[in-house]
């Protein structure tokens, strides 16, 4: 089952750092970016942790939470998390379950060969569970300052 805007998330489970399991149940009640990045430590998926790290307050204080997903393993995202000084959970989809409902797995094209990747997105679900917002296949500058104006046009509208 695949993701759809104004739509349901379908149901979903996953691990996450802290020793947070995370459904779309225990996200209800809330409003949740899911940013979906291709790899841990390396430089675009840096940049865009360390963006959304230091608009965290913002997004918080407009109520929502944030959790970046990739299929990196949990010591991975350990690592990473505490490099960078993440505030925020990451998702360890490490069977691309996640990925797939999302639809973020993509073929591309690196040194010349065909490899299966994760395509840069972000999701915005509302408290009730719907799925309000997505960007696919963006670019990381100026990324989150959008997502953020998406999030507080949430909040102004409740």
């Amino acid at each position: 089952m695949a993701v759809v805007v104004n739509k349901p998330v379908p149901e979903f489970e996953a691990q996450a750092t802290g020793g947070d399991k995370i459904t779309n149940q225990s996200l209800m009640g809330q409003t949740v970016v899911l940013y979906f990045y291709p790899k841990d430590n390396t430089p675009g998926c840096t940049t865009e942790a360390m963006q959304f790290r230091d608009k965290y307050k913002d997004f918080v204080k407009a109520g929502a939470q944030v959790y970046g997903v990739s299929r990196d393993n949990m010591n991975s995202h350990d690592d990473f998390k505490a490099k960078l000084e993440l505030p925020f959970e990451l998702i360890a989809d490490t069977e691309e379950k996640m990925c797939h409902m999302f639809g973020v797995v993509k073929n591309k094209i690196m040194y010349g060969k065909k490899v299966k990747g994760i395509e840069r997105s972000t999701f915005l679900i509302g408290a009730d569970g719907v799925l309000i917002q997505e960007w696919r296949g963006l670019k990381v500058p100026g990324h989150v300052e959008d997502v953020l104006k998406a999030v507080k046009a949430i909040k102004k509208a409740a």
